[in-house]
């Protein structure tokens, strides 16, 4: 009596096991949640990848226009760069993208003093006559080459949100920039009517 319980119960176990019918569905089910993330997360590395490229375009474009100014940068012509470079990021949205740019005169001992700064977009600026106190310091390598020299400092900094992953994340990915360059004509560049000798 007991065996024949026994043998009952484990009639549907042993067909289940030699049943074959549902086996890609169920692989599928399991697998297919693992794909998904690993290709939303292919997407979403690829876009913060391409946003934050666009972000060093926008610092290396603005700084690099500025060097090429010959005595006096005019306001206009400054906002017409960092306008321009908003250009850069197209698709994405421009709103949150900060630019600064910032003339830095390096004495002989290697002692920056900020000579003038300029932001669009909000961003922070540095204290004119000041040495340069940025969260990210001039690098010895650049400072070691321009004694007696002036720095162009360029930044842009945005704020990434990223689509999909956006939607369990909150928190925007920061994404930062900064480009130095030297005048290209080797004297200092003024910045409107501002004085700066």
């Amino acid at each position: 009596m007991i065996a024949h319980i026994v043998k009952s119960l484990a009639r549907p176990f042993r067909r289940f096991a030699r049943a074959n019918e549902a086996v890609a569905v169920i692989e599928f089910a399991l697998v297919m949640p693992v794909m998904l993330m690993l290709y939303l997360g292919s997407v979403e590395l690829s876009q913060a990848i391409n946003v934050d490229q666009r972000i060093t375009n926008i610092s290396a474009t603005v700084g690099d226009l500025v060097a090429r100014e010959k005595n006096v940068i005019p306001a206009s012509d400054l906002a017409d760069y960092f306008q321009a470079a908003k250009a850069i990021l197209a698709p994405y949205t421009t709103s949150g993208l900060l630019q600064t740019v910032s003339l830095v005169y390096v004495n002989s001992s290697g002692v920056t003093n900020v000579r003038w700064t300029q932001a669009n977009g909000g961003a922070s600026t540095q204290i004119v006559g000041q040495p340069w106190a940025g969260l990210h310091p001039i690098p010895t390598s650049m400072i070691a080459i321009s004694h007696s020299n002036w720095i162009i400092v360029s930044e842009a900094a945005y704020a990434y949100q990223p689509l999909v992953i956006g939607m369990f994340l909150k928190a925007p990915m920061p994404l930062y920039h900064q480009t130095f360059y030297l005048p290209r004509f080797a004297s200092i560049i003024c910045y409107d009517t501002t004085p700066c000798t």
